[in-house]
């Protein structure tokens, strides 16, 4: 409750005594969605993974767990140096990198207008959810078996696992983003003359862009988790692969190093999502 006003013998309001600070920095404490400086965004981001890198340092270099179960971080260097030094790093990293930029761009260029078209379309959520919803129940690492009778080890195969993992789970939410467009947008769009494609086109493709970015942004995280999948059994490169090879000598140093490296290469695609997200809706920035 706001506070009362005070006033004098007079009956005329007195400005009240300012809050104390403690309570402000209290109250502060409290705010949700508070946005805070850039920088200490970073700083805190710093310091979490820096815990988590000492914590691991702490462990494995007090012999509280077998270097054989958790190698050293000296070990995992040492590891990815030898890995680089040859050539094969490099060689893995493209490949992996080459087989999710195909699954994805194939998954989403038909995830997006399908998802659009379902969010506008009560006849076409009708036709196409229910085998969407059928199907993205199934694990895609189930269909590995089969796709290697069907594809070989070829990259297709590994194409279509990260489509029937990504594609199915993409259009529905694309489409929930299409369903939350106002519709007082797209009846202002009829009143300024729009036909019906250039409503879906011009008002709610571009209404449900940043939230379509978003589900992109997602969805690529999984793209990874498919494809690592994919290469521990039927590729003969990738990251993934080299990942199965090592764990067939007990190599757990480059193990991790397979693991840490996928996870940077994971981080540099969601960071290049959010660059991209600040940079085409500004209006949406978020605040730190």
């Amino acid at each position: 409750m706001a506070p009362t006003p005070t006033v004098d013998a007079e009956g005329a309001p007195q400005a009240s005594a300012p809050e104390p600070r403690s309570a402000v920095r209290r109250r502060r404490k409290r705010a949700l969605y508070e946005s805070i400086p850039t920088h200490h965004y970073a700083l805190i981001a710093v310091i979490s993974l820096a815990v988590l890198f000492l914590l691991w340092l702490f462990i494995s270099t007090r012999g509280l767990v077998n270097t054989l179960f958790l190698p050293t971080p000296m070990e995992v260097w040492q590891a990815t140096v030898t890995w680089q030094s040859d050539g094969t790093m490099l060689l893995d990293t493209k490949d992996s990198v080459i087989r999710i930029l195909l699954g994805f761009a194939i998954s989403s260029a038909i995830a997006i207008p399908v998802g659009i078209f379902m969010g506008v379309s009560k006849r076409v959520e009708a036709a196409v959810e229910p085998p969407v919803d059928f199907i993205r129940y199934m694990p895609a690492v189930a269909f590995i078996p089969l796709t290697l009778i069907w594809f070989g080890t070829d990259e297709i195969q590994k194409i279509v696992i990260l489509f029937i993992g990504v594609f199915f789970q993409e259009v529905l939410l694309i489409m929930d983003h299409v369903k939350v467009v106002p519709r007082q947008y797209v009846e202002m769009g009829y009143t300024l003359g729009f036909t019906r494609w250039q409503v879906i086109r011009r008002v709610v493709f571009r209404s449900a862009a940043p939230g379509i970015v978003d589900t992109l942004r997602i969805c690529m995280g999984w793209a990874w988790t498919y494809l690592v999948v994919v290469e521990l059994v039927g590729a003969n490169s990738g990251l993934g692969f080299r990942i199965q090879s090592a764990q067939r000598y007990l190599d757990t140093p480059t193990i991790l190093a397979g693991i840490i490296w996928i996870g940077i290469l994971g981080l540099t695609f969601d960071f290049a999502f959010k660059a991209f997200y600040n940079k085409a809706f500004p209006y949406m920035k978020r605040g730190r």
